[in-house]
């Protein structure tokens, strides 16, 4: 490459068009754009393969904004280059209702591949969709037919890469070879407090070294476009190792009297300044949102070739199907989130009586789930032989050739859910990731991300409960179910048995709009006859009558979930034995049960029945919804201890005796 004047008038087109945006808005971050603008422009001119009429062509090259803050560079490029992201789009940044939000949302602005701004996710995310693109290339491809081969950029910057997450991330990603996968850095050195030596000084490109990556750096970011090109042409040349090209940029660049100073980082220039950047860059300091013709041109060229590159791909395609049709109907559901005709008719069937750890017949589930769905995968976090997560028949997750579908994650829950968001995000798979409960709060970020983006990850976790045990008070989760009741748009699961958690599954794979969570107990759970009858209509409501009143109308009614729906029944029968009638209703989903309509939310807790007691080995937190001002509260406000699951359970009131006493109390 040989830099012209015309490749120098578009990077100072970004450069001012982003401005001039943060400037209008009264609110944005200036320093990235004008200093990451050379290496974006280059990527994207000479390098990246992208169609801008569809922005979701299978087999584009895939570009993730990791330093979201900088979102106005993307939003820049994006309407240079013919998105649909208008010049209306661009004056209304960071605007009620506007596509162009503070930081980029995939779900509301075309050519945006992933949701990032909380630092680290989307480097993480660039990672998923490197895992996805090699797992597709080597389910779909076929000599002659090379549908999937594309790489995936991340453009990150120091806050990324101080984050926890970029370690895991890199950590894994250096293990598994991913060579399609190319991290530009933008090293401006400066940080929203002030420099980035006063808690960053170590040797980024020594440490990504130690992880397996290829590192190149470009000393002046600011200028040298032949450099940068070069170096993402060396990076895309080596195939076993994923990509760190550390470029020294200037923050600010251009700016007179903010370029270099983090005073630029995270504030609009103001009026004067940006007229003194514009005169700086050889700009008309009097035009605002200005596009030089010859420019535009330059940009929009992006249009037509991304049109060929699409054409020659549906062609390609197209004789891929007469070829290979079963693949290509495969491609079709796969890319489309459908699921096959039938792919639960070979899920196991369990006899009641039978007892059994909800995360043993999950791990059943789970695999003749696989056996009918070739594009579902997942892993977890050093724990399959506790979670019951791998799937049998298949190997571990290769990252050169793409076979295998077990992703072995290590000891890395938080990379691990963003690298789950990140497979979703490219689309053609369906993902689970497995940890401990407890340990969700390593990785909450990403499920509240998986949920803001409605990505149908599903996460199990099991050991669910005080019920694990001498673990203890560390490994034993308890305000974690209602804190994901409380996210919106995810989806919590804890199932009473085997069959509910067969049913939970179904429910999991069904759902597309955001993550499914289940719940899972260590320990072993009886299969429950109600559960048999009523099970598989009830569970998908979110809440059913798993056994009824011995006579007449119900006197109280008890709601439990998961391993604490046993207790209730065995608690109903001592009842009886009082004549105290009482009904028990399973509850494994809030969400879906509030779904429901009126109707079925009145046959199963009627509103004249106000002797209510819920049952749960978790926080009391949330359940006043359910058992009103009136009812009691069977649950776990402190923390766990140490001691045998059914010594612990009984100390903690979890015992058919104190469920009585619960119900007589209320009525």
């Amino acid at each position: 490459m040989t830099p012209t004047d015309l490749d120098k008038l578009c990077i100072n087109t970004i450069r001012t068009l982003s401005i001039d945006a943060i400037q209008k808005a009264n609110s944005g971050h200036p320093g990235l754009p004008l200093g990451a603008s050379p290496m974006a422009y280059v990527l994207w001119q000479y390098f990246l393969r992208h169609n801008p009429q569809n922005p979701t062509w299978a087999d584009r090259d895939r570009f993730v904004l990791s330093a979201g803050h900088g979102s106005m560079l993307l939003y820049s490029l994006l309407h240079l280059t013919g998105y649909d992201v208008s010049m209306d789009d661009i004056k209304n940044f960071r605007q009620w209702g506007s596509k162009t939000a503070g930081h980029p949302e995939s779900f509301l602005c075309p050519g945006v591949e992933c949701t990032t701004g909380p630092l680290g996710q989307g480097a993480t995310n660039a990672v998923g969709m490197a895992v996805a693109e090699r797992s597709l290339a080597h389910q779909f491809n076929r000599p002659g037919f090379e549908l999937i081969n594309h790489y995936t950029y991340s453009l990150v910057g120091d806050g990324d890469l101080m984050e926890g997450i970029s370690a895991e991330a890199a950590s894994f990603a250096g293990h598994l070879k991913l060579g399609k996968l190319i991290y530009l850095y933008d090293a401006n050195d400066i940080s929203l407090d002030g420099p980035t030596d006063l808690t960053f000084t170590e040797s980024v490109g020594a440490r990504y070294e130690s992880y397996g990556w290829h590192v190149l750096t470009i000393t002046d970011g600011d200028t040298d476009l032949k450099g940068l090109h070069d170096a993402i042409a060396a990076a895309k040349a080596v195939s076993d190792k994923p990509s760190l090209i550390i470029v020294k940029t200037t923050i600010g660049f251009g700016s007179p009297n903010k370029q270099g100073t983090s005073s630029s980082h995270g504030s609009p220039l103001g009026e004067d300044e940006i007229k003194l950047t514009k005169e700086t860059l050889g700009w008309d300091p009097n035009h605002h949102f200005h596009i030089p013709d010859e420019a535009l041109t330059q940009f929009r060229n992006a249009q037509s070739q991304g049109e060929q590159l699409e054409s020659d791909w549906n062609e390609l395609f197209t004789r891929y199907s007469a070829e290979h049709p079963e693949l290509a109907a495969q491609w079709a559901m796969a890319f489309g989130n459908e699921l096959p005709e039938n792919w639960d008719a070979n899920l196991p069937s369990f006899e009641v009586g039978s007892k059994i750890a909800t995360r043993a017949s999950s791990g059943k589930i789970l695999n003749a789930v696989a056996a009918s769905i070739p594009w579902f995968l997942g892993g977890d976090a050093d724990l399959s032989c506790s979670t019951k997560t791998a799937i049998n028949e298949s190997a571990d997750f290769d990252g050169q050739s793409g076979a295998g579908r077990n992703i072995r994650y290590g000891v890395r829950e938080h990379a691990m859910g963003a690298i789950a968001n990140g497979i979703a995000y490219h689309g053609g798979l369906r993902s689970y990731t497995a940890t401990f409960f407890a340990f969700v709060d390593y990785m909450r970020p990403a499920t509240r991300l998986a949920a803001l983006n409605s990505l149908p990850v599903i996460q199990v976790f099991t050991h669910d409960s005080i019920g694990l045990g001498e673990d203890g008070p560390t490994h034993q989760p308890v305000e974690q179910l209602a804190s994901l009741r409380c996210m919106p748009n995810c989806l919590v699961l804890r199932p009473a048995d085997a069959i509910e958690t067969r049913e939970a599954w179904k429910v999991a794979m069904q759902n597309t709009t955001g993550p499914t969570t289940l719940i899972l107990s260590r320990q072993g759970l009886p299969t429950l006859e109600g559960a048999q009858r009523h099970g598989a209509e009830g569970t998908p409501k979110g809440a059913y009558t798993i056994s009824e009143a011995a006579e007449g109308t119900p006197k109280a009614i008890l709601i439990a979930t998961g391993s604490e729906v046993a207790l209730a029944l065995e608690a109903q029968k001592r009842l009886a034995e009082d004549h105290i009638y009482v009904r028990v209703v399973s509850m494994p989903s809030w969400e879906l049960f509030a779904a429901q309509d009126a109707a079925y939310q009145e046959s199963v807790l009627p509103k004249a029945i106000t002797a209510r007691v819920a049952v749960e080995a978790g926080s009391s937190f949330g359940w006043e919804r359910w058992v009103g001002t009136e009812g009691e509260i069977v649950g776990v406000d402190r923390f766990g201890t140490s001691a045998p699951a059914e010594q612990i359970f009984e100390a903690y009131g979890f015992t058919p005796e104190n469920v009585c006493a619960a119900v007589r109390e209320v009525l």
